[in-house]
């Protein structure tokens, strides 16, 4: 069994090398036109990405700002390809703790609109997305709600969790670009993570002892 293992990663190592040489060999071989070709593609691709963050910037990306209702909800999704949005109300901490996170990401990640909205003041919007438990992140693409991350339990189930923890659970979604390792969250080294996103949304959201059921 070991010594199929190492042949295994030998084998893998090996085909690695070979790839790395095609690419050393095919780059050795550019001649001045073919540098120039790529020269260009790649200006193309800066422009067309610097290009992409100025239309994100005129739409409010960048920054962590409150959405008044529902219609500037509906009106911000169909500008916005990616948001991250907060279900918060006035009166529970944690909201005031995942506030400060979102600050953060947003001005890191121009690629989402991060922004929040006050459950109480948007039942419609709450209703129709199931939110039931105080704090809620709503995780959108291209108008589709594709995940939510419910209370704390997906960060470690503590309040202390870092932004970096935060961003890894966002990533899971697809909503911001992340180039760390998502089958590795960064506050619990050895802890698989366990995405609940199906049986969450399908099933209702359950509740630990420090977040808010809206029923109460």
């Amino acid at each position: 069994m070991a010594n199929l293992l190492e042949n295994q990663l030998f084998n893998a190592a090996k085909t690695i090398e070979q790839q790395l040489d095609q690419q050393l060999d095919r780059l050795d071989n550019l001649d001045s036109d073919d540098l120039k070709v790529l020269r260009e593609q790649r200006l193309r691709e800066m422009k067309e990405l610097n290009s992409k963050k100025q239309e994100w910037i005129r739409n409010g990306h960048g920054t962590y700002s409150e959405l008044a209702d529902e219609k500037e909800f509906f009106e911000m999704s169909k500008k916005s390809p990616n948001i991250v949005c907060h279900f918060y109300r006035d009166s529970t901490e944690r909201c005031r703790i995942v506030d400060m996170h979102l600050k953060i990401l947003a001005t890191k990640h121009v690629e989402a609109k991060f922004c929040k909205v006050n459950a109480e003041k948007t039942p419609f919007l709450t209703q129709r997305l199931r939110i039931k438990v105080i704090p809620t992140i709503a995780l959108v693409k291209d108008s589709k709600t594709k995940d939510f991350i419910v209370g704390f339990t997906d960060l470690g189930n503590c309040d202390d969790f870092s932004t970096e923890m935060l961003e890894w659970r966002i990533a899971h979604s697809g909503v911001i670009e992340y180039k760390g390792d998502l089958m590795q969250p960064p506050d619990v080294k050895r802890k698989p993570y366990i995405n609940r996103a199906q049986k969450t949304i399908r099933g209702g959201y359950d509740s630990d002892d420090s977040d808010i059921d809206l029923d109460d």
